[in-house]
């Protein structure tokens, strides 16, 4: 008997113009946490859809409980136990938190749905695992980490061996990301394996029995987790030594451009919120899921109506009701779950970067080819974008990717107000620093931003002040150079 349950040898994938895996190997033991590790690109996403058989193999083989496997799609490779929690939630908002958990496979009686029975099966899981949702609820009215909860509660309900958990706490906050791990460890109690993909290196260095890094399609090493360190993880993901985290800035804070007073939502969301934000300046909001962030940034750019309060920009009060009002006042917004409401999937690379600025580019009625191409290579590689091509589907992009085109798409737009939520989510480090180089350019050029982050060091690291939101309301406002995480995470709690 084999001392793996699942074995991926020698696994080679090309699509035109591209060889995305290399001879790639992937060996999981039993009742261990296998962490894959890579840049954006490195093939990891490519890797899990051939275990899945969404994509076929060119090359290789896969061996699962000393039985070589070729699953024909998803659904087969659920019958053999194998399931994955995805990092773009895809599920039916509309519907209960139960039907999404046993969607295609209700529990039937006397030819019809036993709601019933899916109820109790659906609270048995939750109870084991300490999810506390209610399964009748309807899955839309939650928190995007109580979403992701229910994932992980519908990735179990198929008697898993194997389970792929990618970006698993993309959306979680460190006290949510403290329960995800109690229950990966309940999990490898019950000796299901884990297949865990994160760019986080705190994470993978606590949670994990072995690590597996892939680079450029190909396989890197693999090491047990005693053997590794944060400098040792990047230099392997990136091929280099990347010494800083955070890259330096020096731009002093100029005039106030924005000036927000009593601002509340319609929908009890958040109220009585106030600040400033100066020209050249990253303002932070930190706080727990729930605490109002993303419905602040929803607010300024008009996605939310607001209630009371009043916004001034630039001395001048701006309404901002619905965001197409926000961009001609020079606002932009990159919103947090990218794949719902931020990309075009089935659609190009080159569309997806130009959708947002649209009418710069018609003339007469008809659209400008070649301005369109010139500004969608420029910004490809200004921000470098992994892409075989600016025709290439954004859906067949990795993660990071996708949200660096939608980065880009809104720079072409030209802002003095970014409003970006959660912008290195699910994004590997050498993409992170990327992306916070570009922060700094766009602040030393004088635009401003407002960044929220569920990653405590990041905000200390890329901002000038955070602002904490609690329960709806704001809790303070702190100087990033001076405050201590202990001061964020009591202010985080304050209204608890």
């Amino acid at each position: 008997m084999s001392e793996y349950i699942l074995e991926m040898k020698n696994i080679t994938k090309e699509f035109p113009g591209v060889r995305a895996l290399d001879d790639v190997t992937l060996k999981v033991r039993p009742a261990t946490v296998h962490s894959l590790m890579g840049e954006n690109g490195a093939g990891k996403s490519t890797l899990m859809k051939c275990l899945f058989g969404i994509y076929g193999l060119d090359k290789g083989e896969i061996i699962l409980d000393d039985k070589k496997v070729n699953f024909s799609g998803p659904a087969e490779a659920l019958r053999n136990h194998i399931s994955m929690v995805h990092q773009e939630l895809n599920q039916v908002l509309d519907r209960s938190v139960m039907e999404n958990v046993w969607l295609g496979r209700f529990p039937m009686k006397k030819g019809l749905v036993d709601h019933q029975k899916m109820y109790e099966e659906t609270k048995k899981i939750f109870d084991e695992f300490e999810i506390g949702v209610n399964p009748s609820v309807k899955t839309g009215n939650l928190q995007v980490a109580q979403r992701q909860m229910i994932e992980i509660a519908k990735a179990v309900s198929y008697d898993a061996k194997v389970i792929v958990m990618d970006e698993p706490t993309s959306s979680l906050t460190e006290n949510e990301v403290e329960h995800l791990f109690k229950i990966i460890d309940k999990l490898k109690g019950n000796g299901v394996s884990i297949i865990y993909i994160s760019h986080k290196m705190e994470e993978i260095l606590k949670i994990s029995d072995e690590v597996t890094v892939m680079r450029d399609g190909k396989w890197v090493a693999t090491k047990p987790k005693e053997e590794l360190s944060t400098d040792l993880l990047i230099q392997m993901m990136v091929g280099r030594e990347l010494k800083e985290r955070y890259p330096q800035r020096n731009v002093t804070p100029g005039e106030v451009v924005l000036k927000v007073e009593n601002l509340s939502t319609v929908t009890p969301a958040f109220e009585d919120v106030s600040f400033e934000l100066r020209k050249g300046e990253i303002l932070g909001i930190a706080g727990l899921v729930g605490a109002g962030r993303t419905e602040v940034l929803e607010t300024l750019f008009g996605i939310r109506q607001k209630g009371t309060g009043k916004i001034y920009y630039k001395g001048r009060e701006i309404k901002n009701s619905v965001p197409r009002e926000a961009m001609k006042n020079g606002f932009a917004m990159l919103t947090e779950e990218r794949r719902k409401d931020g990309i075009f999937q089935d659609l190009s690379v080159s569309f997806n970067t130009i959708i947002a600025n649209l009418d710069i580019y018609k003339k007469n009625g008809l659209l400008n080819d070649k301005k369109i191409k010139k500004n969608v290579e420029e910004t490809i590689q200004k921000i470098r974008v992994k892409t075989p091509s600016d025709s290439t589907k954004i859906g067949n992009l990795s993660g990071g990717n996708q949200q660096k085109v939608i980065l880009g798409r809104w720079l072409l737009t030209d802002p003095e107000i970014l409003l970006l939520d959660e912008p290195t989510r699910g994004i590997d480090v050498g993409a992170k620093y990327e992306i916070y180089q570009l922060m700094n350019k766009l602040v030393e050029d004088g635009k401003s931003i407002i960044v929220v982050s569920s990653e405590m060091p990041e905000l200390f690291g890329v901002c000038d002040r955070i602002m904490v939101m609690s329960n709806g309301k704001q809790s303070g406002v702190f100087n990033a150079k001076e405050a201590t995480q202990f001061e964020i995470m009591e202010a985080s709690a304050k209204y608890i």
